[in-house]
């Protein structure tokens, strides 16, 4: 079974924002980045919660606020669920669907933030296994003996 350490793997980039962080700059952070949401950490790495577009579009585009003037802290997602790189992806996959969410923090062993996973990340690492062990499949019923 695949884990979210197989979805990691070597991946150094983690993406986070203060606190203290406008939306504004929060939104350009996942525009530049190219993802939907983000941890948003004390200094010292601890999550404190989670900012994602629709909450962009929720709780501020949507009450025609200025992105500007509010802070991340204000509407940040801060009931968290976490998971370790030794969590298991249909784990992942449960939780997403039980909670009615598209993205969790992971964790380190000491509860400092090691970025997040995708409901699609999730799905990608599924599928290519599926593909894989298809493969295998086709090519053992289908040998040429």
């Amino acid at each position: 079974m695949k884990t979210v350490r197989d979805l990691l793997g070597d991946r150094r980039d983690i993406y986070a924002l203060p606190e203290d962080a406008t939306v504004h700059q929060a939104a350009k952070y996942l525009r530049d980045r190219k993802v939907r949401a983000t941890a948003i950490c004390d200094g010292e790495g601890r999550p404190l919660g989670v900012i994602s577009q629709s909450d962009i579009s929720d709780k501020i585009a949507a009450e025609h606020l200025c992105p500007s003037w509010v802070r991340v802290r204000e509407i940040m997602s801060t009931q968290l669920i976490t998971v370790t790189r030794e969590n298991g992806l249909e784990e992942c996959l449960r939780l997403m669907e039980k909670n009615n969410i598209y993205h969790l923090l992971v964790l380190d062993e000491s509860g400092l933030s090691l970025g997040m996973i995708s409901v699609q990340d999730v799905f990608r690492m599924v599928a290519s296994d599926e593909k894989a062990r298809a493969d295998l499949l086709e090519s053992w019923a289908f040998a040429s003996f």
